[in-house]
């Protein structure tokens, strides 16, 4: 047998992996967006205020901070395998609890077992794109670790949306097919190589901590304020979005809710893919400045009542927020070694959920007392100012 020939099943194995991977973190973005049209339903029938849909959306944004904190290098010490095929699991276990959810404390068991599969997940998972990463195509683990989540949260949000519209056992076809997705998951990462072999610290990894390599953290440092504005914007769409469309917008169905956060994120999702070709500097200066025009002209068509001109603007910043993500996982990927990529995709998304959080969560605090157009417009108005900002200083910043 040649050396050839004999190398073939393992670049095989390489390549289904990298595809699985892929495949992985778009499933894990469905689900995270999924449940979001089934809120205002899920409000209707159990019965509860609008303070406890802002706890709900909060405690799903901090069991997966505190997983990532505590969790988030777990993968770079047992391994990718044992923790993606557990995360999944650990998932399947929330959908199960969303699709039968009857009472406010189920729903919020379901969030809260969804955040902590989460924060297993995100960095593990993205971690292991970059491990198994073709040698001949250099440069794609970046591009679709930034295409896939945006592109999942797309799919999620408006196919949920549709289903709730057109089906009456929306459902048992939304959480029970994810459900049965994730446990396919779970045993299929099984069959692929190992890429981080298990290694001496273990214990030390679980202080809560966020780490980064010495080499990602400049680029990182450079990219953080634009992560955190575009992220910022897609907790304002994915908070408010769906309210906004149908108390002060006029959208009276679930797709047109759900359309504005399919809107965002997917046309963030293709923003990734396109600008795979120019320099991470460029790539975040037009993200930057696109999130402040897109959230101005949001807050000008929420002035003037149109929904048509809502959904335009979510385009605009939908550019934003994708190039924005996509600047500093083309900055930071290269820079870490195998054994340091878990912490590395864990310090990212403690950011990214920190700044889609925490305004988010204040918004909805806000919202009763302040009335919700108004709260709209504060919270747009930080966004603007941090992405302005944001598209200021990496101007002014010369490298890439």
């Amino acid at each position: 047998m040649s050396v050839t020939t004999a190398a073939r099943p393992g670049r095989t194995l390489r390549t289904y992996g990298f595809a699985l991977a892929v495949t992985a973190v778009v499933a894990l973005m469905v689900g995270a967006s999924a449940p979001s049209p089934f809120y205002p339903v899920l409000e209707q029938e159990i019965g509860f205020s609008a303070a406890t849909m802002t706890a709900i959306f909060a405690v799903y944004a901090v069991a997966l901070l505190l997983t990532l904190l505590v969790a988030g290098s777990l993968s770079d010490h047992l391994g990718r395998k044992p923790v993606v095929s557990a995360g999944f699991v650990v998932l399947a276990v929330s959908m199960v609890a969303f699709w039968h959810a009857d009472t406010v404390a189920v729903l919020f068991a379901a969030r809260i077992v969804q955040g902590v599969a989460a924060g297993l997940l995100m960095s593990s998972l993205s971690a292991a794109v970059v491990d198994l990463e073709p040698p001949t195509r250099p440069g794609s683990a970046a591009t679709l670790n930034s295409v896939s989540p945006l592109g999942g949260l797309a799919a999620g949000a408006l196919f949920a949306g549709l289903l709730l519209d057109h089906s009456s056992s929306a459902p048992a076809v939304v959480f029970g097919g994810l459900t049965a997705a994730y446990l396919v998951i779970a045993a299929a990462v099984w069959l692929v190589p190992e890429t981080s072999p298990r290694r001496t610290g273990l214990a030390r990894s679980f202080l809560p901590r966020v780490g980064l390599p010495v080499a990602a953290r400049a680029p990182f440092l450079r990219s953080a304020p634009a992560v955190f504005a575009g992220w910022a914007t897609g907790g304002l769409y994915l908070s408010l979005g769906a309210p906004l469309v149908g108390q002060e917008l006029g959208g009276t169905t679930h797709l047109e809710q759900g359309l504005v956060v399919a809107v965002l994120t997917g046309v963030g999702s293709v923003t990734c893919f396109v600008a795979r070709h120019h320099s991470p500097r460029q790539v975040t200066i037009f993200g930057t400045t696109a999130l402040a025009a897109g959230t101005a002209l949001s807050l000008l068509a929420l002035a003037a009542g149109s929904y048509a001109a809502f959904v335009a603007a979510a385009v605009v910043a939908g550019t934003g927020f994708g190039a924005s993500f996509f600047g500093i996982m083309r900055s930071i990927t290269p820079t870490a070694a195998p054994h340091e990529r878990g912490e590395l995709f864990a310090s990212v998304y403690v950011v990214s959920y920190l700044a889609f959080g925490v305004p988010a969560v204040a918004a909805g605090i806000a919202a009763p007392h302040l009335g919700l157009a108004e709260t709209t417009y504060v919270y747009g108005t930080v966004v603007v100012v941090l992405a302005a900002s944001a598209a200021l200083l990496r101007t002014f910043t010369t490298r890439d």
